[in-house]
């Protein structure tokens, strides 16, 4: 096994070809893995390409038969319609557990990117801040200066200083990558605690996201998933409360 490998499902790449990809593999909250999953179903996306790779963990993943498989991350491709444009979507799995193997994957990823068309790449992941957020604010970092004022216009936050220590892993080094051979990027990062999966700041991006791209896409599940999140955190809350409050009882 090669350190990448990609494996084509279409024979007619040019038919499956975008000039946006939007990127959203886990990561803090799994913030844009969400996004993407979403998108990949109510799209209702057809997978493009798959990639392997000895760069992933060694974590084998189960079907629902008990079957093993390889880790793996997919390109889909999404079409459009009259009210929503035509993207490709990178999701999956894993990142690389090297930061040489970030380097390896993010080239191989953008090759393909190159075979498909792409011009402009959007990458959503999430900014940890440590506790909870209920209004999360939605961070950007660009490829170009010229690409300001669409996201601030789209309600995304610029910060020099934030996310502090910069962007690692597939979010910024994609859009730096892809900066060498020419295509336009946008990072955008939603707040989240870094504690749980967070479906509400996943919403805050793909509002950005739709405001920057066109697309339109049914966030029903995203909705339901967000709503309970919110309820097992404030029954966390309210736990915590009555605890502490039992704690204080004990004391006096």
């Amino acid at each position: 096994m090669d350190q990448v490998n990609v494996r084509w499902y279409v024979e007619d790449v040019a038919a499956h070809s975008s000039p946006i990809v939007i990127a959203g593999l886990p990561g803090v909250g799994h913030v844009g893995k969400l996004v993407v999953d979403h998108l990949v179903h109510v799209l209702s996306a057809v997978k493009v390409a798959e990639i392997t790779s000895t760069l992933f963990p060694p974590q084998m993943y189960l079907s629902e038969d008990a079957v093993l498989r390889m880790p793996r991350n997919e390109v889909f491709f999404a079409p459009g319609s009259e009210n929503s444009p035509a993207v490709l979507l990178l999701a999956g799995d894993c990142q690389s557990t090297t930061p040489e193997g970030h380097y390896i994957l993010g080239n191989a990823y953008i090759r393909i990117f190159e075979l498909l068309g792409v011009k402009r790449i959007y990458t959503l992941g999430g900014y940890g801040v440590g506790r909870m957020v209920e209004t999360p604010r939605i961070l950007a970092a660009l490829s170009s200066s010229s690409l300001k004022e669409e996201v601030l216009f789209a309600g995304a936050v610029l910060n020099k200083d934030e996310p502090v220590g910069g962007i690692i892993g597939a979010a910024g080094l994609l859009i730096t990558l892809g900066r060498l051979v020419g295509m336009e990027g946008i990072a955008l990062l939603g707040e989240t605690s870094g504690y749980l999966v967070d479906p509400v700041s996943s919403t805050a991006v793909l509002d950005v996201l739709e405001k920057l791209t066109g697309i339109k896409a049914d966030r029903t599940e995203l909705a339901e998933l967000a709503s309970q999140m919110m309820t097992e955190v404030s029954a966390i809350a309210s736990t915590m409360q009555k605890n502490n409050a039992d704690d204080l009882r004990y004391i006096g």
